[in-house]
């Protein structure tokens, strides 16, 4: 990824959001016919580790949302309280004959279950 002047802020959230992830959402949020969508990335209790992540697209602005923005006009929200277990996940997208959908790697992750939804 080429650095931008969006820098600081992807060093505030940690949270990196490759090409072929970046270009997925512009797509999907083309199809939703809406340019006020923001990408979520949140951390949530749940799953058999203890943590798993929610992705959706959200039009709300949280108190202390920290936001990157990419040049495909992509926005990713990460809300406060996720921030510190998302601090250097790698978000992308995969589509290949055995999987297709987004992963996420994560080095906070101490673990995860043997389905990758969630994590310790």
């Amino acid at each position: 990824m080429t650095e931008t002047t969006d820098a600081t802020t992807e060093t505030a959230t940690g949270v990196i959001l490759t090409d072929p992830a970046a270009e997925k959402v512009a797509s999907l949020l083309a199809q939703e016919g809406r340019d006020d969508l923001a990408l979520r990335v949140a951390v949530q209790p749940g799953g058999c580790s203890g943590l798993r992540y929610q992705l959706f697209f959200d039009e709300r602005s949280l108190d202390g949302d920290v936001t990157q923005e990419y040049g495909t006009g992509v926005k990713v929200v990460t809300d406060r309280m996720s921030v510190p277990y998302l601090m250097g996940a790698t978000i992308d997208f995969v589509d290949t004959i055995e999987k297709q959908g987004f992963t996420i790697d994560n080095p906070n992750a101490g673990g995860s279950c043997a389905c990758g939804e969630s994590f310790h």
